[in-house]
């Protein structure tokens, strides 16, 4: 894989200071992973669903036991304000709950009609797997990658982003001690040749990315040549559509608390607000007037200063054609991940930030003259996460959000989560689906077992 090999080492966002390196996993510490995940797996796999399902149990109590010590790893990592790294643990506990009680029956055999005996499809593990995960959500994309398929009796490797080494630790630590046995789950520091050679072993039997563009293209190839199941969750442009509203200035809180949740720093974000010409003033307003209430000093960091350099570029590449930056939008001269919220307007298609996903404090708002032309712009990304549609006739609402080409559409909400509720998207936002029954499905062997009647 050609990319830039990473550095297992924090830094904290807020002060630049480095934290601990973990070197690369060397090939026998691969092969040793390799070879206890596998070994893992043939007994895994032969437990009962309610064992496993009892394991997660425990999971889940000792992940709320331990929410405030991974929140302040993910602080220390990625700049997550703890009262947020909490409710993220918090949220990654209701996942493996939510798999402990609604599980056993999704995963439960289905009796199909046969001609001339019987015949079920049963949910059957496949073996270790690989999940690449991301560092905006360090613990929450673990939980919903892993969870569903430890219940079904597979095992997983996990390749942490490097910037936060010590939260995928201190993760996989917690589920051990929660009574996973050893194998199931295990984190490698692994590096890109390496994550090609684990796609590529026999042993394991699919991959699972969350992450950039470029890194879900690598894996993906490394997949399709090596013939296993991959699932990517790409990133999104999430449009949020304005059609009309009562309360407008309501209405651009919303938004805002939205684009603003994980300091811009999630696939989800409403990244482009589409707001009706009508109400398009006071929307704008409204909202410039919650950025200048931000105070800069305070407001926690992007997750690294190169993320917030990335942001800025985006940013100053679109005002240098022409957007108009109306507050916020400034980064940090001391050398800290710091980027004030910003409120950019008058984006067009020659800029960065039009086709770019923006993946930080940053509302970016486009006037739509109806319903053709909000919906016309909401299709034109390259991406399709998901999207969200808000008017105070909702059945006008529906009806536009039938038509967005996104994995996942709200209406007259932000976005609709839970562990029940299958998560991904279309087109270069990557493909497959996670939690839910979905996240049970992917990584399944949907064997049949077809059994002839006695008399024929």
């Amino acid at each position: 894989m050609s990319l830039p090999e990473p550095v297992y080492q924090a830094v904290d966002p807020a002060t630049g200071a480095a934290a601990e390196r973990f070197p690369h996993a060397s090939a026998a510490e691969i092969e040793a992973a390799l070879r206890n995940a596998h070994a893992a797996f043939l007994g895994w796999r032969e437990r009962a669903v309610e064992d496993r399902a009892e394991i997660l149990r425990q999971i889940s109590s000792a992940l709320l036991a331990h929410a405030s010590e991974l929140a302040g790893t993910m602080r220390a990592e990625m700049g997550k304000p703890v009262p947020e790294g909490i409710e993220e643990v918090e949220y990654c506990a209701s996942i493996f709950r939510y798999y402990t009680e609604e599980g056993p029956a999704l995963l439960s055999d289905e009796h199909l009609p046969a001609s001339g005996g019987r015949a079920k499809v049963q949910s059957r593990p496949i073996g270790p797997l690989l999940g690449v995960m991301p560092w905006n959500f360090p613990c929450y994309q673990v939980a919903r990658f892993a969870a569903p398929n430890l219940l079904l009796g597979n095992t997983v490797l996990v390749k942490p982003a490097e910037s936060v080494p010590g939260t995928s630790l201190a993760f996989a630590r917690i589920l051990r001690e929660a009574g996973l046995p050893d194998g199931c789950c295990r984190t490698v520091f692994a590096t890109h040749g390496q994550i090609e050679d684990i796609i590529a072993d026999p042993r394991v039997q699919g991959v699972s990315l969350t992450g950039s563009e470029r890194a879900g293209s690598a894996v993906a190839a490394a997949a399709g040549r090596h013939v296993k199941k991959c699932v990517l969750e790409l990133g999104g442009s999430d449009p949020f559509v304005v059609l009309d509203a009562e309360d407008v200035p309501g209405l651009a809180e919303l938004a805002w608390r939205t684009r603003m949740y994980n300091n811009g720093q999630a696939c989800t974000s409403n990244k482009r607000l589409l707001v009706a010409a009508g109400i398009y003033d006071e929307f704008v307003a409204a909202l410039v007037k919650l950025a200048e209430a931000v105070d800069p000093e305070t407001h926690p960091p992007l997750a690294s200063r190169a993320v917030a350099e990335r942001v800025a570029g985006q940013v100053s590449d679109a005002v240098s054609r022409g957007a108009r930056l109306l507050a916020g939008g400034r980064l940090a001269s001391d050398g800290s991940a710091r980027f004030s919220p910003a409120v950019l307007v008058d984006v067009a298609e020659d800029m960065r930030a039009w086709h770019e996903e923006l993946f930080g404090p940053v509302a970016v708002v486009y006037r739509v003259r109806d319903e053709d032309h909000a919906v016309e712009l909401a299709n034109s990304s390259e991406y399709g996460l998901g999207g969200a549609v808000f008017s105070a006739d909702p059945e006008r609402a529906a009806r536009v959000a039938q038509r967005l080409d996104v994995g996942m559409v709200s209406i007259n909400a932000a976005s609709g989560d839970g562990p029940g509720l299958p998560f991904g998207g279309i087109k270069r936002s990557g493909f497959g689906r996670e939690l839910g029954a979905a996240g049970l499905g992917e990584f399944a062997n949907k064997r049949l077992v077809y059994e002839a009647a006695a008399d024929a």
